[in-house]
């Protein structure tokens, strides 16, 4: 059976019996923080113009928007929320840079409420095939080479488990895989030059997963080698630097989803390892900005070219934050925290940071590629001559690293406090119910309410 069959039958056979606990823990992790990310993030720059342009364009009314109630069509519905889900950089993540659950959540959600009802089991099975899927079509750093990964593997995340929902035939899943391979894209040229496409790409990513759905539910093809073909996304983006089989070696029993990281703090996942190990010596040295000379971050090359350019706030001080090492690090000294708030814009243009933030230097050193993807040190020059030298080989969150309990309860709280438009009393309880027992709900489309804020 060739590559791309091998995918289908795992969409079309996969029982949640079949997943092993670890994983089913990631997936719960995964949809309870996207619907946080997602509630957090709808008060947030862009959202209401964007709001307001799919508005305006109408449509069949198949789904509802998070948090604000509003009745869109399906792809209008997915493209709105996994947009709210990102624009916090709060989301899931896996190296080197692909967030998944953030189009994966929307995507289903809108899909099962367009086919107008779904179990929470199915809904959950949906939301593993399109979290594996995802995990298996990620790349290595030097095959996305400047590409989103977001905008490569998550399209066909979304699409997976869209699928999944609508219950697409064996031939029309094929199709609608192969329709996700022409709407892959986007760059990190967005992330380095701090603009709101970063979070756009999230939307589009989930848009582009019920829309190849809906199309080849609708008898329009797509291109069926879209994993062996000479034009396949073997060679395309992978650049011929693996096998086709190689995406669904072990599928089934080896979940590679397992490898999601989950973030301690509200930026990019490249910035988790540096913003701990700053708060870490402003604690252990009791150390204040007018005390440091100089900070030199060490980290690979592929994180020092998306987020150890020099900080410049730009139009999107928030986004521009979350994708600066200099940023986070000047924060972490000045303030002592990195919580939600430290990435405002008021606080990110806040005067105090900026003479610390200069005295920040970034190196990318092909060493550390040996270290793997999080790794990263930083040496800490006082002006009293003392100096102190620290890092991690893998970051805060990622496996091997893993966030707690805790450290999950408190980013969902952390999401729900700082929420512009906080959901009615008692939700976020409910909603976190409903995640730990999805396999019992009769009709996952029946707690949607629950995201709608209090004030809608």
């Amino acid at each position: 059976m060739d590559s791309e069959r091998q995918l289908v039958r795992f969409i079309r056979d996969v029982r949640l019996d079949d997943v092993d606990a670890e994983a089913l823990a990631v997936v719960r992790r995964v949809l309870a923080g996207s619907l946080a990310t997602a509630v957090a993030g709808a008060g947030e720059e862009g959202i209401a113009p964007l709001r307001a342009l799919l508005l305006d364009r109408g449509g069949r009314p198949q789904a509802t928007s998070f948090v604000f109630g509003d009745r869109l069509p399906a792809t209008s519905a997915a493209l709105l929320n996994a947009t709210m889900a990102r624009a916090l950089d709060f989301c899931d993540a896996m190296a080197p840079g692909v967030h998944v659950g953030s189009s994966v959540v929307p995507a289903a959600l809108a899909a099962s409420e367009a086919v107008g009802a779904c179990t929470g089991e199915a809904f959950l099975r949906a939301l593993v095939i399109g979290c594996e899927i995802g995990a298996r079509f990620n790349l290595t750093e030097e095959m996305y080479d400047g590409l989103d990964p977001t905008g490569v593997a998550a399209v066909f995340a979304a699409t997976a488990a869209a699928g999944s929902i609508v219950g697409l035939s064996d031939d029309q899943m094929l199709h609608a895989l192969g329709l996700a391979l022409n709407r892959c894209g986007g760059s990190f040229q967005s992330h380095v030059d701090g603009s709101l496409a970063v979070r756009l790409q999230q939307g589009l990513a989930a848009q582009a997963g019920v829309e190849s759905v809906q199309f080849a539910a609708a008898g329009i093809t797509g291109p069926v080698n879209f994993l062996e073909g000479v034009y396949g996304y073997t060679h395309l983006y992978a650049r011929d630097r693996c096998r086709a089989a190689d995406f669904v070696e072990g599928l089934g029993t080896t979940w590679r989803m397992r490898g999601f990281m989950f973030k301690r703090f509200p930026s990019c996942g490249a910035t988790q390892g540096v913003t701990q190990l700053a708060l870490d010596v402003r604690s252990d040295l009791q150390l204040y900005s007018d005390d440091v000379e100089r900070i030199t971050v060490t980290m690979p090359p592929y994180c020092q070219r998306l987020v150890g350019n020099p900080f410049v706030p730009g139009e999107n001080p928030r986004v521009s934050a979350q994708f600066s090492v200099q940023y986070c690090v000047a924060n972490a000294i000045v303030r002592g925290r990195s919580s939600l708030d430290e990435f405002r814009p008021d606080a990110v243009l806040d005067p105090r940071l900026e003479p610390l933030i200069g005295r920040v230097g970034v190196i990318g050193d092909p060493a550390m590629d040996r270290r793997g993807h999080s790794s990263v040190d930083i040496d800490v020059l006082l002006r009293d001559g003392r100096r102190d030298r620290r890092g991690y080989d893998v970051a805060p969150g990622y496996p091997g690293n893993d966030l707690d309990d805790a450290d999950h309860r408190r980013r969902f709280d952390d999401c729900m406090a700082y929420a512009a438009h906080p959901l009615a009393a008692g939700a976020p309880e409910a909603l976190l119910d409903v995640v730990a027992h999805l396999e019992s709900e009769p009709d996952i489309t029946a707690r949607v309410g629950l995201l709608r804020a209090a004030a809608a």
